[in-house]
């Protein structure tokens, strides 16, 4: 099983709720068809930000979204034409080892998303942490939880009611120097938002736009 997350940034007076809802039946046509499932995808303004699983090891998300690809604006970086761009996994709770293993249990659970913002300089510290308390503590949290990386804005997708099990498998770290204080070792790494969010000036939670 893969996980992929891309973002997108829509185009100006489109609005993402009514737009990816008259066009529902053909997302999930195309989704048979590619194999994906666990698709869910959320907004921040006109930018988007889209979750999905799948058995294959490569799937393209302009084949997925190919009837709404008229609404999102190029994003720069290649040669060739874009509208989604990759989000790196820089952290997960678990990784599925096994079509059974990573099957939800929860049928009515429900994806939900945060985002912050890193400082620059601090991008490579808190890879560092977190591959160390990944690979240390492996299912220390929802067992579907997992931060995706772009640029230096990071993408927090995990799912309600959390899932909290012991993974079928060890890290691969032997050492413990994830600091006992995380809260205060992860502050200096964010650009605060001038909105607080559940008590946080750090995770900003986005709205959910669609689930398939």
């Amino acid at each position: 099983m893969q996980r992929y997350h891309y973002r997108a940034q829509c185009r100006k007076g489109i609005d993402p709720e009514s737009y990816f809802r008259d066009i529902m039946s053909e997302l999930k046509s195309r989704m048979k068809d590619l194999g994906i499932r666990q698709l869910s995808l959320f907004r921040w303004g006109a930018q988007l930000f889209v979750y999905f699983e799948s058995a294959s090891e490569h799937v393209d998300p302009h084949r997925l979204f190919h009837d709404c690809e008229s609404e999102l604006v190029d994003w720069p970086g290649t040669d060739i034409s874009r509208k989604w761009v990759p989000m790196m996994d820089i952290f997960h709770y678990q990784q599925p080892v096994s079509g059974k293993q990573w099957r939800r249990n929860e049928t009515a659970s429900k994806p939900f998303a945060r985002i912050a913002r890193l400082k620059p300089e601090q991008v490579a510290s808190y890879i560092f942490y977190h591959y160390q308390y990944q690979e240390e503590r492996p299912g220390d949290g929802d067992k579907y939880g997992m931060i995706a990386l772009h640029e230096n804005l990071m993408f927090f997708y995990s799912e309600l009611p959390a899932t909290i099990e012991p993974p079928p498998y060890e890290g691969k770290l032997s050492t413990s120097g994830t600091p006992s204080d995380w809260s205060e070792a992860m502050e200096p790494h964010f650009i605060m938002w001038d909105e607080e969010t559940d008590g946080s000036l750090i995770w900003l939670e986005i709205p959910l736009v669609i689930q398939a």
